[in-house]
């Protein structure tokens, strides 16, 4: 079989116009191809754990999506319980030969089943059959094989697919979920409103203004309008929840007025571009570097300037929105909810969200775990423009969506969502007790921030400091490097907030994939490039003018804690060692004292992970950053959807890397912290506990969780069930093993809808 034929084949289904059609074209093309009788894909419904004819050509078309076959029955099951080719000249012979009559199909005898495989699962099979005895040769099952491939990326999400399926069956629907992820935990069942953007900055012409000046001039006014807008925004919902929400519309506002985005745009307008063609291009520039990094807190941001520029759009073409009348129970639909769309609902109607894109790490989610405001994100072939007043439930534990939900779906969810209101009562009256384990160890929870406006009151959280404060973001959105005093101000208001609760604030952590706009970088490979402390080392200005604010902002306080990020082994820790003792000489010179500090490194490099001991003697603490010591110990990008879910913290590689840091740590009396998404997954503190972390810092809405989880379990307890976790070898029977744990400790509640 020709390469041509093959990709003759793909092209036409490739250029199919929805998977259906393409589905069609591939059982007709090959059945042509391979001049065989029968043609079929075989989907999988996951739920009933069933195959179901999804396309043919040689059997009876009515058969399509109606005909089931169970994984555990027929041929099609034995290629999925193989996950690899069967090719048999006699099918007839064989002790799983099926034989559907309502399919119109006669006895075949050559049969040939290919896998149609997704992150290692089979999510279908593609089968060609022949009456004739008939042994396929390998150029045959190559072509299957390749095909099959190809189909794969076509169907996707296969769930979404047998959602079709049973819709099909059942018209009435109803049951039958959208799948995305958690944003925001909870439930909720409300009224979609759908949300959308009000202009569009990617429609903008190129056009030459008609007077320069008076264009830059209209520009600074609609930025002043923004500016003033926005910061009301902020002391609405500041009014609601807290200053640090609030502080987020004020970094908002910062934004819009900032010198790159205001400086870039008016720079362009006199180069020629009118005001709008400038502010897309300048919010362009913006973008395009923060969804150039890999950290999924910072390139999330990239929404945040694009909501910014369609705000300033908007003003800028004179539109109006409108005032809106949202319905008691409010569930935010769009293609991209943001901040400021979420905030101007009433604070007592929304209940929900529901986003075709965006993440955990996007501002909206954050919002909504800082209301209690249940969030999915991410929700593939999300029909928004047809759910405008449909009734919705909300899963954001599940990731789940029901649209027009069957009564029975609707009272299991009133349930769920009494039982939901229950446990957050639970939480929020315990939130300030310590959290202790029930044989009296002690570990403390802390918050981590990256932002102002996620410097949440320690005192209204329950948080005990600040386990880890990103400095990268001031910046990331400024045209040039911050001064020492401006980053005095920012950090001793940081400091002084908490006090006298520890704050950890980590050195600049930028490089490789974390574009500077003012120090670019080109890399093939930015996580193994120059990252981290390789840049600040290379460029000892920059560092020392951190590292000498970072101590001035401490004075009279005495709270500070100084970490150094991706260090790999001694050498690079005693040069940045040998830099803060210079800022601290130089400060001791210039105002005669320095206030006491602590110092600590960040473990997120495997190499590390083996010299543990030797760092430990040179610091006070040890940080363990389990978001990139699991993907560096995995060799798996987790921005990788080919690969995303090999991503697992629960890996007994991790495991076992996290228990050979904490051995190596404490044996030189240095405590250990973990500050990634590990500390805020209820099942993986059980392992944390009994691994000995001595403390954990997680989002300031997870702080009452955690101490929840803490505070329900004894340390000899997790200590056991960290040996038995430790003699498996995969982390998916870990993590199953664990939430039967958390059950049983009553805490089913934190990790799935109800209690």
């Amino acid at each position: 079989m020709s390469s041509e034929v093959l990709r003759d084949i793909v092209d036409k289904v490739n250029a199919a116009p929805d998977l259906t059609t393409a589905l069609g074209i591939a059982v007709t093309e090959v059945k042509a191809v391979m001049a065989v009788d029968v043609c079929s894909v075989y989907l999988r419904d996951f739920e009933r754990d069933e195959f179901v004819l999804t396309a043919t050509d040689g059997l009876r078309p009515e058969a399509v999506g109606k005909v089931r076959i169970r994984s555990d029955q027929g041929l099609v099951g034995v290629v999925a319980e193989r996950s690899e080719p069967v090719n048999l000249e006699e099918a007839t012979g064989h002790p799983r030969y099926l034989f559907l009559a309502e399919t119109g199909e006669q006895r075949f005898h050559g049969f040939l089943g290919v896998p149609i495989l997704r992150h290692r699962r089979v999510i279908g099979v593609l089968v060609v059959r022949q009456a004739a005895i008939r042994r396929f040769n390998e150029d045959e099952v190559d072509l299957l094989m390749t095909l099959a491939w190809r189909l794969a990326d076509a169907i996707g999400h296969v769930e979404t697919l047998s959602e079709v399926i049973a819709l099909r069956e059942e018209p009435t629907g109803g049951s039958k979920p959208l799948f995305g992820l958690g944003g925001a935990p909870g439930v909720a069942i409300g009224k979609a409103m759908v949300v959308y953007p009000p202009a569009d900055l990617d429609a903008v012409p190129d056009r030459a203004p008609n007077h320069v000046g008076e264009e830059i001039a209209g520009f600074e006014r609609v930025v002043r309008t923004v500016r003033d807008e926005v910061a009301a925004l902020g002391r609405d919902v500041g009014s609601r929840l807290g200053d640090e929400e609030r502080a987020l519309f004020d970094a908002y506002a910062a934004m819009v007025s900032s010198d790159s985005l205001v400086g870039g745009t008016i720079e362009r307008i006199r180069d020629g571009q009118w005001a709008p063609g400038a502010l897309r291009d300048t919010v362009r520039e913006h973008v395009a570097a923060f969804e150039a990094i890999s950290d999924p807190y910072l390139r999330e941001r990239a929404s945040d300037v694009r909501d910014l520029g369609r705000l300033l759009l908007t003003h800028l073409q004179a539109g109006d929105v409108g005032i809106r009348h949202y319905p008691k129970r409010t569930v935010l639909v769009g293609d991209e909810i943001t901040a400021m769309q979420l905030a101007q609902v009433p604070a007592d109607q929304c209940v929900g969200v529901i986003s075709a894109h965006g993440s955990g790490f996007s501002h909206v989610a954050i919002l909504c775990r800082a209301m209690g405001i249940p969030a999915v994100m991410g929700v593939e072939d999300l029909p928004a423009g047809q759910l405008e007043g449909s009734e919705v439930i909300v899963d954001g534990y599940a990731g789940r969506v029901y649209v027009s939900p069957s009564a029975a779906i609707r009272a299991e969810f009133d349930e769920l969502a009494r039982e939901e209101a229950e446990l957050s009562e639970e939480l929020a009256r315990d939130r300030l007790a310590p959290s202790t384990t029930t044989d009296g160890v002690h570990v403390p929870v802390c918050i981590n921030a990256g932002l102002q406006a996620e410097a949440v009151s320690l005192v209204d959280s329950g948080a005990e400091g600040i386990g880890l404060y990103r400095t990268e973001f001031p910046f990331l959105v400024r045209d040039r490097f911050p001064g020492e005093e401006e980053q005095v101000r920012l950090y001793r208001q940081v400091l002084a907030n908490s006090h006298p609760a520890p704050v950890t604030l980590r050195t600049l952590d930028v490089g490789g994939d974390k574009v500077l706009p003012y120090l670019p970088i080109n890399e093939a490979n930015p996580f193994l490039g120059w990252r981290g402390v390789r840049v600040t080392l290379d460029h000892p200005d920059i560092f020392m003018i951190q590292l000498r604010a970072m101590l001035r902002a401490n004075a009279g306080l005495g709270n500070l804690e100084v970490m150094f990020p991706m260090i790999s082994g001694v050498s690079e820790l005693d040069q940045c060692l040998k830099l803060l003792a210079r800022a601290r000489a130089e400060l001791v010179e210039e105002y005669g004292a320095v206030e006491p500090y602590r110092v600590g490194v960040m473990i997120e490099v495997p190499s590390a992970v083996y010299a543990v001991e030797r760092l430990a003697q040179r610091v006070d603490f040890v940080s363990v950053g389990t978001n990139d010591l699991t993907q560096y110990l995995l060799a798996v990008d987790r921005n990788n959807e080919r690969v995303a879910e090999l991503y697992d913290h629960l890996h007994p590689a991790v495991l076992s890397a996290i228990e050979a840091i904490v051995t190596g740590a404490h044996k030189h009396g240095v405590p250990v912290s973990v500050c990634g998404e590990m500390a805020e997954d209820p099942v993986a503190v059980l392992m944390l506990v009994g691994l000995g972390v001595d403390k954990l810092s997680v989002s300031g809405a997870s702080v009452a969780r955690i101490k929840h989880v803490v505070r329900k379990v004894s340390r000899q307890d997790a200590v056991d069930l960290l040996d038995e976790m430790l003699l498996q070898d995969d982390a998916l029977t870990i993590r199953f093993l664990l939430t039967g744990a958390i059950e049983d400790l009553g805490l089913g509640g934190l990790v799935r809808a109800g209690r």
